[in-house]
């Protein structure tokens, strides 16, 4: 693996790189390679210096370029690298052309009806890269692909509650519509970022949702994958630690975004680490 993939998931700021930070070498730049993969994908949509039209045309052709590189044959050497991991790691395909449409949606829609929809967007865009990355990290059960899903959409809802402001400032409203009548809050109040209590109620009900998925991603973490999943495990702690954030904020997400601080990072990383790999006890 090149430095330059190293490199893009060091640039993203992202709290992925702590959770990889004690894999094993091999693992590390499998994982790193994967993720350059998933952050490039991102990019393609969120680049604010090019019209939807050509962020339509470079997503659709980084998915033939994908295409080709399953058979070695592309022009892009990350994505010739990633198609090498996937036959290493033995990864599902499904889940890379599921993220690209994922990211490709997002360019069609700015609005959800209701949960359902929201739910096969936050499946796109985060759970498919937890069944990318637990075959890297390895796992002993099947249940490892049923916590992924989980703990995916668990960790997608929190960067949606999480990222409310900066969403409606790039015209993006992901909470669902059928929510937020439920509560009384229209869009105009989001869109000019109004906190009142209807705000509050709101993100209250949101909150519990995110948190209904990291109880099920509990649930379904079997006892035998804590090894090989730890990563996982400290990604879990941190973004919980980010929903019990803007829980303490009283949901103002609008003065402030919701972070972990590196010390905090840092205690998450070692102490699962060390629980999980090194002493192997659940907790």
């Amino acid at each position: 693996m090149s430095n330059e993939h190293i490199e893009i998931t060091q640039g993203s700021k992202t709290n992925f790189l702590y959770s990889f930070s004690l894999l094993p070498k091999e693992k590390f730049e499998a994982i790193n390679t994967v993720y350059a993969f998933c952050r490039q994908t991102d990019d393609i949509v969120d680049n604010e210096l090019e019209s939807t039209e050509v962020k339509f045309r470079n997503i659709r052709q980084w998915r033939v370029e994908f295409e080709k590189a399953l058979n070695g044959t592309s022009e892009y050497a990350l994505l010739n690298q990633v198609n090498k991991i996937i036959k290493k790691f033995s990864i599902p395909i499904e889940p890379f052309f599921e993220l690209i449409k994922g990211m490709e949606a997002d360019l069609q829609v700015s609005r959800y009806k209701d949960f359902a929809t929201l739910y096969q967007y936050c499946f796109r865009a985060a759970a498919t890269v937890g069944l990318m990355c637990i075959e890297i990290f390895g796992y002993k059960t099947e249940s490892a692909k049923e916590y992924a899903v989980n703990l995916g959409i668990a960790l997608q809802l929190t960067n949606i509650l999480r990222d409310i402001k900066f969403d409606a400032l790039n015209g993006r409203i992901y909470l669902p519509e059928e929510d937020m009548k439920r509560f009384g809050y229209t869009e105009d109040d989001l869109l000019n970022f109004r906190y009142n209590d209807s705000f509050i109620e709101l993100m209250k009900f949101e909150c519990k949702r995110a948190r209904v998925y990291f109880e099920k991603a509990n649930e379904s973490f079997a006892r035998e994958n804590r090894k090989q999943l730890f990563p996982a495990r400290i990604m879990e702690k941190t973004y919980f630690n980010i929903l019990e954030k803007i829980e303490k904020m009283n949901y103002n997400v609008f003065i402030k975004k919701a972070k972990v601080s590196k010390l905090k990072k840092l205690y998450y990383t070692f102490g699962v680490f060390v629980k999980y790999k090194l002493a192997a006890v659940t907790v």
